[in-house]
């Protein structure tokens, strides 16, 4: 039995269904992403969505779903299904499936009247290329298959209407047609590995809505156009597969290009399988650059993101060339000692003050996973980091007299915690950060470690007295005696902020860090009384008064609930890390019980990956983008500390 499977009763229920997603990428900037059922609940969502130079590179939906109709009998069974207006389901194809699982590949078994007939789906690795095989298992007698193809051929954070504009004619090509709706796009080839007739009936289908936008406040009804439909002649033991691509196939090799993609997958057998097979999905190999993707479906490549879930991604698979890729891609786009944070390779946004310091982070885990040519090869930007933080770069980022960093600018949030509300970041936490000053000792000391590793003398003579005046300073205002833990930032304007966050716990978790073991576990047991959930950690106390339990409603209601309480599970990186730390052998139970409690998640949401977030009340309900890389890349970083550290010989 497959270890992700879902039976009848389950996937017929559209209020479970709709909730569970499936995201799969090509590892070069395309994805394809729906329902279980096949619906589409987002904008986001569609069988094939790729980026497209011509248009500045973002991505684009091109083939938003695909109808497969069996004319049985004289009877017609749609297997698709579509939400309208008024809570209105056409067709309603759901309830024809039988069966559905995710082992290697997204499988359902459809019963529609005397046919048994199973579609499976892929994106083949490093192309543009969605695939569909239609099996045909059980059959009376000989029957028809119609396959609609529903184009958007829009930008994955847009909607389309009907319109003139949209080209609608087709081009017939071996086994199918190409159609291009707009200049600027490539042309979609859609193609069949048998002869198949091609019906021209070119139509917009008006008013489809997505139920996920509609949650978030977003516009939320589109049309979609159809050129018209294939057709063919089917009976038992048929074998057909659809080829959607920007470039003609050669029919006759699709299904043996089907067959060959699925054997190189990775079952997703077991939960560290899953995570393994998801940590693969973040990885895109582009124009000479290798960036790992934020989350999906609607994130890009983020240097803060990139650093914290790179270890996990690809140090807990054994890929020190992935991981000497994707730093050499960030190296070479630094400017000012910092990292471009968000935005796309034209118009990068250098607005995070942490980024740098976890690159120092990143690189420790790199030499701890046998990377033997660290200094050598990340040494020169490694120094240009600390000498820009210590000589002052953009956003008010310097280190002041005191060793310590202070940072920040009106209107701008430079740590990880960056929601920005009508322009007013929604916890700013300017000044001294704990996390950013604990990052910043962690990385002079790792510096200054591999400086003298390398006999580098001047290096160490300009920076060798930092550490003591760092950690000097840093306990002085930061450690509150009385309140047993660390203070969350401290600035001119407002003095102490003691709200109780998870940040501390990086001070904690570092290998270099400034507290001593009764200091840590006085900020590991606050922590664990109010931040810990089985899905991650909250970002604030629910004992605060500006706690928010709740990630939902309007764009500025979530944005404001992103950091105030919400969970995101990236953070059981740091805390379970810092609890092993300190209690060794004996915290390892605990550390299982939270990390591998998670394998309950694979079968929610994101199917067979880890969510952004949590809400920070029971049941912790997934919410934002389905995949993150850095929940599961932190995931996979703890399960692997387990078994090559903590595992009993």
């Amino acid at each position: 039995m497959s270890y992700i499977k879902f039976d009848k009763s389950q996937v017929v229920n559209l209020e479970f269904s709709l909730n569970r997603e499936l995201i799969r990428s090509n590892r070069a900037g395309s994805y394809s992403s729906t329902t279980i059922v096949g619906c589409n609940t987002r904008k986001y969502h569609g069988m094939l969505v790729c980026p497209v130079d011509e248009l500045g590179g973002d991505r684009h939906v091109l083939l938003s779903t695909l109808d497969i109709t069996v004319v049985n009998n004289d009877k017609s069974f749609n297997t698709g299904i579509r939400k309208y207006k008024g809570d209105y389901f056409n067709p309603k194809g759901h309830k024809y499936i039988e069966d559905f699982d995710a082992d290697s590949i997204p499988s359902r078994v459809f019963r529609v009247g005397g046919v048994l007939l199973k579609l499976e789906r892929l994106l083949v690795h490093y192309e543009e290329q969605f695939m569909q095989r239609m099996t045909i298992l059980e059959a009376s007698e000989p029957m028809k298959i119609q396959m609609r193809p529903f184009l958007a051929f829009r930008s994955i954070h847009q909607l389309t209407h009907a319109n003139l504009a949209a080209n609608t004619k087709v081009d017939f090509i071996e086994n199918g047609v190409r159609s291009k709706l707009y200049e600027g796009f490539p042309y979609l080839y859609m193609q069949c590995s048998e002869k198949v007739d091609f019906v021209p009936v070119p139509d917009w289908y008006l008013g489809i809505e997505y139920i996920e936008e509609q949650k978030r406040g977003y516009d939320y009804s589109e049309d979609l156009f159809t050129p018209g439909f294939f057709e063919f002649e089917a009976k038992e033991g048929d074998v057909i597969v659809f080829s959607a691509s920007t470039k003609e196939e050669k029919t006759s090799g699709l299904k043996q290009k089907f067959t060959k993609t699925v054997s190189g997958k990775i079952p997703r057998s077991n939960y560290v399988n899953c995570l393994k097979n998801a940590a693969q999905q973040f990885i895109e190999k582009r124009g000479g650059k290798t960036v790992l993707i934020a989350g999906f479906p609607w994130f890009g490549a983020w240097g803060r993101d990139t650093f914290i879930s790179l270890p996990g991604l690809a140090l807990a698979r054994h890929k020190l060339a992935l991981y000497r890729d994707v730093i050499d891609t960030q190296v070479n786009r630094m400017k000012e000692g910092l990292f471009p944070n968000m935005g796309n390779e034209h118009n990068p946004a250098y607005n995070s003050v942490d980024a740098p310091l976890w690159f120092f982070w990143s690189l420790q885990q790199y030499l701890e996973q046998k990377g033997t040519d660290c200094w050598e090869r990340y040494g020169e930007a490694a120094k240009s980091v600390i000498n820009a933080f210590i000589t002052g770069t953009i956003y008010n980022i310097k280190m002041r007299e005191n060793g310590l960093i202070y940072a920040g600018v009106p209107g701008k949030a430079l740590t990880w915690m960056d929601a920005v509300v009508n322009g007013v970041p929604a916890t700013q936490r300017a000044g001294y950060a704990v996390e950013i000053n604990a990052l910043w000792y962690n990385a002079v000391c790792f510096a200054l470690d591999m400086a003298k590793e390398a006999k580098d003398k001047k290096f160490i003579s300009q920076y060798g007295h930092l550490p003591a005046l760092i950690q000097k300073s840093f306990l002085e205002l930061f450690w509150d005696e009385k309140a047993g833990y660390l203070a969350d930032y401290i600035n001119d304007e407002e003095g102490k902020n003691m709200f109780v966050r998870p940040n501390m716990l990086i001070a904690v978790s570092l290998p270099h860090s400034m507290l001593d073991k009764e200091q840590m576990k006085k900020v590991l047991d606050i922590a664990d009384k109010d931040l810990v959930t089985p899905r991650g950690l909250r970002t604030l106390s629910p004992r605060n008064k500006f706690y928010k339990g709740i990630y939902q409603g309007s764009q500025e209601e979530r944005d404001n609930a992103y950091h105030q309480g919400t969970v995101w599970p990236w953070l059981f990186g740091p805390f379970c890390e810092g609890w092993l730390k300190v209690y060794g052998q004996q915290g390892v139970a605990k550390v299982k019980k939270l990390i591998y409690g998670m394998e309950e998640v694979m079968s929610e949401a994101g199917i067979s990956t880890i969510s952004e977030i949590h809400d920070g009340d029971p049941p912790h309900t997934p919410r934002g983008a389905i995949s993150q890389a850095w929940s599961v890349g932190e995931i996979l970083r703890i399960i692997d500390m387990l078994e090559t550290r903590y595992s009993k010989k």
